[in-house]
């Protein structure tokens, strides 16, 4: 989750924050991205400490949960040989626990462990190739979140393969963002909005006065082009996004899956948000519009990209129930 090199990010999900009154807005580099935090409180001095205790925790948790760090959680995980159990943080088992609720409930579509299937499709360059289907073969046996058995009493992890490559970016940023969340809980600090990189969002309570903290999705290709306005409070929105040149691999099948510029979803809290937004990449139209249906606490936004060999022009879709005036494109 800590790259050497930190690219340029899209920023999916944006905030009016100057429209708020009152407002202290502090930020923190970690996990590769700018995490920032804006507090309504009326001591700027206060609000600074539990900001400041806010960002300690998202440091503290990419020790345990960056692949990058070699003394990390998930790198002893991705070099743990079959049936050998490894003891992790209480929050390194958590955020597993949250992926593999989150692999059963999106049919798999959302898996931490696709690294090796990705791996697949990239040469050493990182350039696009077309795999074996022997590595394909080899490369789904060792993947799916289900390989990863978690024992909650003892707090550890073994694997049913190996190696597995796990990579918990796709739920650890948001999962951050819910911690950041408790510790202002925990300075009494409740009118807060937090995100991580514009791409994960989470409200806390309501501005003073306001039905929520006012936010954005834009168009990634154009910020002018605004999709839905929406008035945050008590609940998150991720965004997810594919690299120009890129394909977004469906684990289940190996294969890249149905073309989508973005992905948003609107979930109670971060993690869960985060892995939605990664899983509506993955799922095709109907299946995401499926799981809304089935999800009512959950909505979400795909841009699907023009097709010139089909003759389809570029398609905003809408997924569950959204309050009308927050479609505006």
């Amino acid at each position: 989750m800590t790259e050497k090199r930190r690219q340029p990010e899209t920023q999916f999900v944006h905030s009016d924050w100057s429209a708020v009154p009152d407002v202290h807005r502090f930020s923190h580099l970690a996990m590769a991205t700018t995490f920032e935090v804006l507090i309504q409180y009326e001591d700027r001095t206060y609000a600074q400490q539990a900001a400041m205790a806010a960002f300690a925790e998202v440091d503290r948790l990419e020790g345990a949960l960056s692949r990058y760090l070699e003394t990390s959680d998930v790198t002893q995980i991705n070099h743990l040989p079959a049936g050998v159990p490894l003891h992790v943080a209480l929050d390194t088992f958590e955020c597993l626990r949250i992926s593999a609720e989150m692999f059963e409930r999106t049919g798999g579509a959302f898996d931490v462990t696709v690294g090796t299937l990705v791996d697949c499709w990239r040469d050493e360059d990182k350039k696009p190739r077309t795999p074996s289907q022997e590595e394909l073969h080899s490369a789904l046996d060792r993947t799916g979140t289900d390989l990863i058995l978690l024992d909650e009493p003892t707090c550890a992890v073994a694997l049913l393969a190996s190696p597995v490559k796990v990579d918990l970016g796709g739920v650890g940023k948001g999962y951050a963002v819910d911690r950041m969340a408790e510790t202002l809980k925990d300075w009494s600090i409740d009118r807060a909005l937090i995100h991580g990189g514009f791409s994960s969002v989470l409200a806390i309570d309501a501005p003073a006065g306001l039905k929520g903290w006012p936010v954005t999705l834009s168009h990634p290709k154009d910020r002018s082009r605004t999709l839905a306005r929406l008035d945050l409070s008590g609940i998150s929105v991720s965004g997810s996004g594919v690299e120009k040149g890129r394909h977004i691999i469906d684990p289940r099948t190996g294969q890249p899956a149905e073309s989508k510029l973005a992905a948003w979803s609107v979930a109670p809290d971060a993690a869960r948000a985060d892995a939605l937004s990664t899983a509506f990449m993955v799922m095709t139209e109907s299946e995401a519009a499926d799981f809304c249906r089935d999800h009512a606490e959950v909505r979400g936004l795909i841009i699907l990209p023009e097709d010139h060999a089909a003759r389809r022009a570029e398609r905003i879709v809408s997924l569950g129930l959204w309050k009308p005036q927050e479609l505006v494109y």
